[in-house]
């Protein structure tokens, strides 16, 4: 007879506390490979930082995982940690995340999931109008993304060990967040 198929983390995180769920992921060096906006895989060894950002450009929740994990597989515990830390009213969301665990996770915190079409999941679903005007504020996370690369040292860590990697980042973020919010202020 055969077995079942072992449960799925996404389906395993729904069920488990936030502490819980950022213990399962994994946390070691190893190789990511993702590809650019043209279309060339890009490798890379070492880690990966998943930001959940807020409007205005302020990272509100930030994991390092092993630079492998899939960026689905940290959204449901960045949405714990960010509902413990700030209101909000939407999940903005790339196709990368169109999995209905996180639709449901999203609508259980009750947030309105605005999540691209993933085409792998069958035809193209469109958004309404003004999902699709908020969509575009999506945006803002790709902007911290890059600006944390770029400016604020998160493209060239010389440091080993995943606490040291998460502490260089870190003073990357925090420098990133005071000059979005000083931005704001000005």
């Amino acid at each position: 007879m055969r077995q079942p198929p072992p449960p799925k983390r996404l389906d395993e995180q729904l069920l488990r506390p936030l502490e819980a769920n950022i213990a399962e992921l994994p946390c070691f060096c190893t190789v990511g490979t993702k590809r650019n906006s043209a279309g060339y895989k890009e490798s890379w060894i070492g880690y990966k930082l998943h930001l959940d950002v807020a409007d205005g450009d302020v990272p509100v929740s930030a994991l390092l995982s092993t630079a492998s994990l899939h960026d689905s597989q940290a959204a449901i515990p960045l949405g714990q940690m960010s509902a413990a830390r700030v209101s909000s009213l939407y999940d903005l969301m790339d196709s990368a995340y169109d999995a209905p665990q996180i639709v449901d996770f999203s609508r259980s915190l009750g947030h309105v999931p605005i999540i691209e079409h993933n085409p792998r999941r069958g035809p193209k679903r469109e958004f309404e109008p003004a999902h699709e005007r908020r969509y575009c504020e999506r945006s803002s996370a790709e902007r911290v993304n890059s600006l944390l690369k770029c400016r604020y040292g998160g493209r060239w860590v010389r440091v080993r060990g995943a606490a040291k990697v998460m502490c260089h980042l870190m003073f990357g973020v925090v420098a990133l967040t005071v000059a979005s919010l000083m931005a704001r202020l000005c």
